[in-house]
């Protein structure tokens, strides 16, 4: 596996990469985009087993994503079965990848537990609002930092980790480390793209909710659809386009199997 170093700038080429993916079918991205949600939102819900089944699936269904991406940029068919279809790809591998994603994320958030007695702890995991109402107004900003801290290796190790299993058929410990390292070599990019996503995903709907309830102050409902629509149908499909983007200009075309 060879990972290039990419100026900062390829953090923003990202987006519109992944936007230009968007534009040659919007419908169909969107569609998989919504069934991807649907689907972990239906398996949470599952009583006991719900939020490990969902943990299990997503490294799945997220390489079913990239795989959609990858066919609409190669003007390839795409449809349900596309998404569902990266299940299948080194499968053992990915559900174990999900499985110990789960196991980091819970264990980062016991330990967060040092800084707050376990109220971030136990909002994070209640399962009702009158659960989350006994502790919203603690103190979670140290806490929270905590997290931050230490998931972002976590999350630089599992960014690229499926699709290396999935389509190069790498074990789980050479996909987590190749991803690591690709991310740590290219942090400068992935600075930039960040501070794009926090941009149009977040300032960006922020100041239109903001200027809508401004207009319409009776309203508020209406000013919430307006901005939340194109998040769900053009910003998040953008989004998910970007991830193979990023990982098709880091790793290369030729690399791809």
């Amino acid at each position: 596996m060879r990972a290039q170093t990419l100026p900062p700038a390829a953090g923003w080429g990202w987006i519109l990469g992944g936007f230009a993916i968007f534009r040659r079918n919007p419908i169909v991205l969107g569609m998989l985009v919504l069934t991807y949600w649907m689907t972990v939102i239906f398996l949470n819900v599952l009583p006991y087993i719900g939020a490990l089944a969902a943990s299990l699936v997503i490294p799945g269904l997220s390489v079913g994503l990239m795989q959609a991406a990858r066919h609409v940029e190669r003007g390839q068919p795409v449809g349900v079965q596309t998404l569902f279809g990266g299940l299948k790809e080194n499968s053992r591998t990915l559900v174990a990848m999900g499985a110990l994603y789960l196991c980091c994320t819970l264990g980062i958030l016991g330990l967060s537990t040092l800084f707050d007695g376990g109220d971030m702890f136990r909002f994070m995991m209640a399962s009702s609002r009158a659960e989350r109402a006994a502790v919203e107004d603690a103190d979670f900003i140290a806490p929270a930092l905590f997290v931050m801290l230490m998931m972002t290796p976590v999350i630089m190790a599992y960014w690229f980790a499926p699709v290396l299993a999935a389509w190069h058929r790498l074990t789980l410990g050479r996909s987590l480390f190749f991803s690591f390292v690709a991310c740590w070599m290219n942090w400068r990019p992935f600075l930039i793209y960040g501070a794009g996503l926090l941009i149009v995903a977040g300032i960006v709907p922020g100041v239109l909710l903001a200027l809508l309830l401004i207009v319409f102050p009776d309203a508020a409902n209406f000013a919430a659809a307006i901005v939340t629509m194109p998040m769900v149908l053009v910003v998040a499909p953008t989004i998910f386009a970007s991830f193979y983007v990023c990982y098709r200009d880091i790793f290369g075309i030729s690399e791809i199997v």
